[in-house]
This record gives C-alpha cells, structure tokens and sequence, in this order.
C-alpha cells in the first residue's frame, strides 16, 4: 500500500486549478452528425460510454490527488448522476472565450485542464472531449460546482445552454454533480444495464488503490448498490481476475516504480490453466491493443525467466531457451502506467504509443522479478517448470500445426472429408454452417444454396479446450476440421486475410446437448480464434421451436410467445379451429425444405451475431463454465437457473 500511495503523490500538481488552465482548440460541431468517432457507437455500449467520460474526469482529479470519493447513480428513467469531491470545475472567466470556464468545458469540444500539463499533469481524458460529447448527445445535463464557499449551477439541451451559471447556494465542501439523460434521438437503446457500469466502476477502483467509488441503481425494481475500494490496488485485481482459477504461488508479484512524470506498476500471478491474461491500463484508460507498456513487461518476462534459468541450472545452455508464449502460459498480469502526454491511438484509446514507457516498464521488471525470484527460488522453479512444461507442448503443437499447415496448402484436396464446400471462391460473400449431426448436416446440404453455403457436420462431443493445451487442440480429430475449413490457422498464427468464410454460423439444437457445443465451440473460437469474434464473422442460428398446422397451412415459431400469437392467428375468427402445436426435437427431424425456409435462407431466417464487449468478463464466463473447479460453476448456475427456460423436452 505505501508503494502505491508514494507513486500517487508523484502525479500531484499545484492546487492552483483555475480558468486560465483550460484551453480550447475548436468547436464543439460534429459530435451529433458523427458520433461514432466520439463514443465508438449509438448502441449501448455507446450509451455507457458516456458514463465512463464523465467518471473519467473525475478520475483524473482523483490521480492529481483532490479526489478519494465518486459516486455513480442510475436514476428512474435511465438518467445518470454522477459526483465526485474534487476540487470542482473551475467558474472563473476563461482566458481565450471570456466565458466562464465551467460553460467551456461542456461547450467547447477539445476544452479541458488536460492540455499543457497545467491543470493535470496525468489525464485519461487525452483529447478534452468527455463532458462536451456527452452534453452534445443528452436530452439535457445538468452541471452544480461546490467550489469556494458557493453551489454554482448551469444546465444544456443537447448541447445549448438552457440555464445560464449562477449561484444556487451555499456550501462547505467541494466537488462536481452532473446529472444527464441520454438524447432518444442519438441512441439505438436507453436502457443502462447496472452490471456494465458495476464491472467499469471495480476496475477503476483496482487501478487506483484507495480510491472509494460506489455505484447505485435507483430504478423501480429490485434497487442494488456496490461499494468499491481496494488498499492493495491492482494487487487486488489479479487475486479477483484468478478467483475461479488456481494459483501455482499465493504471493502477487507486485512491482513498481518511476522516472520523471511516469509511473508504473505491474501484479501478476499464474495459475495451473494454459491461458494468458494480460490487462494493460495506461491513466486508467484500458488498452485492449497494448501498447508500449505491454511490450516492455513482455521482453523483461522472457528475458528474466531465462536468465534465472540459466543462472542455476534448469537450462542447459543459451540455445535452450523458453519463448515469451511459454513464459506467458497461464499467467495473470495487470499492467498499469501513468504518464503525462499520453499518445493513444485514436480517441478509443485502444493502444499506447509512447516509447519511453516501453523502457520504463521493461527496466523496472527486468531489475525487480530478478531480485523477487532470487529471494523466492520455489515460486521461480515453480513458473519455470511451466514455461519449460509449454514449451515442450508447443513443440508438439508446432509439428500437429506443420501438419494442418501442408494439408492446407494442398487446397480443396486437403478440405475435411465431411465438409460440403460452397462454388463461390470471394470470402466476402461466403458462409459456413457449422452443423450438429450427421442428419442435420444431410439436411442442410439438400436445403442449401450451394453458391454460397458451406456446410461442416460434427459430430459427438468437442474437446474442451479450456481443460486443454494448444498441441492436443491441433490434433484433435473434432476440431482439425474446423480449423482446416476455415483456413486461418489458430494461435499466434492466426490470420483474418486467409479466412474462406466471412460467416461462421454455429447451427446446433435448441436443447441442453445443442447449447453445449455451442458453448465448447464458443470457447474454442475465443481462445484460439478470437479475431473471430472481435471482427463479428460468428453467428448463432435460431432454429425454430415449433411447428403449427391447420390443414395444409404450416407456420412455425421460435418462442412460446410467438407460438401463441401465431396459433391465434390460424384460427382467425374460429376460436375453436383445431391447431396442431408440435416442436422440433432436432434440426435433423426437419426436412430440407424446412431447414432451409426456417434457417438458412437469408431473406427469412435470424443469426444471432456473437460479440464481445468485455473480454476480461468473457474470459471469467468461459473460465467459470469450462474450467476445473466444479464450485464457481455450481454458484453461476444456481444464481442463474430462474432464467433458463425451455432446457430440453
């Protein structure tokens, strides 16, 4: 804890916090016409986006060291408050407008204390857009400021000023409240989901050890409300990220340190699994695409590890080494810098730029993992035992994937035996139905349009590949012909480029069998092909439940409701008109004509896309679903069976 508090007086600055310290570069114009480019989407990931910005300059009055409380509150009828105990937004005139700097900040894009270095010097809010873009895109904000004795208040309509800033009371505190309601006119969804807010909101308090941020949902129902502060910061955050997994070491490894402005600190630990799982903050921001910081903690590992090796013997020689991919294998690492001028990639802030924090993080891990594995020699036989253990199994996995790789190479010839391949050579305009069942698969070659569907039957039980390492996934005779068909390859190795198909729609029954290796393939494409998923190529099928008949007329349906509703509308005025209700046992029951009608034409049928807006949640999912421990399972599914409906018949 002392580490962390140290580092966070190192991003302290002046209290001198006023309105000459925000600058404006432009405008506030496009964010209405083009809001994508601001908050990634209209769909509610965008909707929550705009929560994260406004908590995110909050934040950053937290790192400069004015802030320890933020609350988040979802009100009825889907409004936002959000209110820190920060110094408050400035309300003096700002220089360049003339204007009050609290009316600048929420009107002019690219307006904040975070340019220059003045007002803060370590900001996640890089570009300044976060309280402008979301006044643009809600119905109205309010703003109230308790700074210098006073309550100042003003209020927007997307984007105008409704209510001119005065003073609306007395006060013996600081800090900022903003309350906004989301613009129905920007948004494909109103409704904010308690638990995407909880998930942010923890992440946030691992990252910034002390920091107590509490979220509430007041919406008519069933009211709940977290609190979240952890002493050991991203300490913490490891031992929860491995809470269904288990530890090869109880200790966190914890390492930090600082040159000039930058901070940096890593956690990590690993477990018996064979999976990777490396998050990588920088001021806070999440950077799913790495970065800098993720190279530098990469090459010290690798490089650490087998110089430790060699140092008491448990390599021979330099020639035999353990590569990153073997020193990664089953480890949990959280890597979080701060750093002044932060250089993002884009306003998604998906990757960090800046070289020096390469050297930082690489330098601090190199110096202090050696001394750590020195001073604990059993935790380091323990990690190198795994590296080597992966090692070997990737050489395995290297001569399956050679394999895979020469029968690939052969084209058509080399395609699985099962697979009923498409005439059309464009992936974009291909897809492949991975089907369960021989009989299924029978049908759905008769049933489909052969330009441009591929048909792959599996059959029996997948392996799970959670329970399972990468050379026994190339050779397994259930998934080699998905891997062959699709053509990317898997692993590191995997390519988007060489994909045959631009769809890969898993079509499986809707019983407990189907919804299994739905979930197994569901797995093997998240650990192995995950460009998959993140690029929207996988698609679920929904076959139908049921069959209705009234004479020679046929329907079918896909729910319960609509099974109802359609068996209503075949007896018309007859109420007592006799309707023949039958579901499907199987999607080998129905006959091509259905399946194709039901399912696979394109003008009629429905594909769930698969998409993954959290793959630290994802991966805790797959963990608690495939893993080994049996307990988090038993937990998921007695929190959650009130909600499974139709299971099986």
């Amino acid at each position: 804890m002392s580490e962390s508090l140290e580092m966070e007086k190192t991003t302290a600055v002046d209290a001198e916090y006023g309105g000459s310290e925000i600058q404006v570069l432009e405008g506030l114009e496009a964010v209405r016409k083009r809001p994508g480019m601001y908050i990634g989407s209209t769909s509610a990931s965008g909707l929550h986006h705009l929560v994260y910005e406004i908590v995110d300059n909050s934040i950053d009055e937290a790192l400069a060291g004015y802030c320890t409380d933020i609350t988040v509150t979802i009100n009825p009828g889907n409004t936002i408050t959000v209110t820190d105990n920060g110094r408050g937004i400035p309300v003096d005139i700002q220089p360049q407008t003339g204007r009050p700097a609290l009316e600048v900040v929420f009107t002019v894009l690219h307006a904040g204390g975070k340019f220059g270095g003045g007002g803060y010097k370590v900001s996640g809010g890089l570009h300044g857009v976060g309280a402008s873009v979301v006044n643009a895109m809600s119905e109205w904000l309010t703003v109230q400021v308790h700074r210098d004795g006073k309550i100042y208040q003003m209020a927007f309509s997307r984007g105008h000023i409704t209510e001119e800033m005065h003073v609306v009371g007395q006060t013996d505190h600081t800090g900022t409240t903003v309350t906004f309601k989301p613009d129905p006119e920007m948004f494909d969804t109103l409704e904010y989901e308690y638990e995407t807010l909880h998930t942010r909101m923890r992440e946030q308090a691992f990252l910034n050890a002390g920091l107590r941020i509490s979220i509430r949902d007041d919406r008519p129902g069933l009211p709940q409300s977290d609190t979240m502060c952890y002493e050991g910061g991203i300490r913490e955050f490891v031992t929860y990220i491995n809470r269904n997994k288990t530890a090869l070491h109880e200790d966190v490894i914890y390492i930090a340190g600082a040159k000039d402005d930058a901070t940096a600190e890593v956690a990590m630990q690993y477990n018996d699994g064979y999976n990777e799982t490396l998050v990588s903050f920088a001021n806070d921001i999440h950077t799913p695409g790495g970065g800098m910081h993720e190279t530098g903690f990469k090459t010290a590992l690798t490089r650490v590890l087998n110089a430790y090796g060699l140092k008491y013997g448990m390599l021979k020689d330099s020639d035999e080494k353990v590569s990153g991919e073997d020193c990664r294998e089953g480890i949990t690492a959280v890597i979080s810098v701060k750093l002044t001028e932060a250089q993002f990639e884009g306003q998604t802030k998906d990757k960090l730029g800046n070289a020096y924090i390469r050297t930082l993080v690489d330098q601090l891990v190199s110096d202090q993992l050696m001394v750590y594995l020195e001073e604990h020699p059993a935790i380091a036989r323990t990690i190198l035992d795994k590296a080597l253990t992966a090692n070997r199994a990737r050489e395995a996995a290297r001569k399956a994937r050679e394999s895979i790789r020469r029968k690939t190479a052969l084209g058509g010839a080399a395609m699985p035996d099962k697979l009923r391949d498409c005439n059309e050579n464009n992936p974009e305009l291909t897809e492949i139905y991975i089907v369960e069942g021989d009989s299924a698969g029978g049908s759905a070659t008769q049933g489909r349009d052969s330009r441009f569907q591929a048909i792959l039957p599996l059959w029996g039980k997948m392996l799970n590949v959670e329970k399972a390492r990468a050379d026994k996934v190339y050779g397994n005779d259930k998934l080699q012909p998905v891997i062959t068909a699709l053509g990317a390859g898997i692993g590191d190795e995997f390519d988007l480029n060489r994909l045959r198909y631009h769809k890969v729609i898993i079509m499986a029954d809707a019983d407990v069998d189907g919804s299994h290796i739905r979930t197994l393939l569901l797995t093997f494409f998240f650990r192995f092909m995950r460009p998959l998923i993140e690029e929207g190529y996988v698609y679920s099928a929904v076959p139908p439940l049921y069959k209705l008949t009234r004479g020679r007329q046929q329907r079918v349906a896909f729910s319960d409701e609509e099974r109802d509703r359609v068996s209503a509308e075949m007896r018309g005025d007859n109420p007592d008109a006799k309707v023949d209700i039958s579901r499907f046992k199987g999607l080998g029951e129905m006959n091509p004509h259905e399946l194709w009608e039901t399912t696979m034409d394109p003008t009629t049928r429905t594909l769930r896309r698969i998409t993954m807006d959290d793959a630290l949640r994802a991966d805790a999912i797959f963990t608690v679903l495939m893993g080994e421990k049996v307990e988090p399972r038993k937990e998921w599914i007695e929190k959650n069976a009130q909600y499974a409906v139709n299971l099986d018949y």
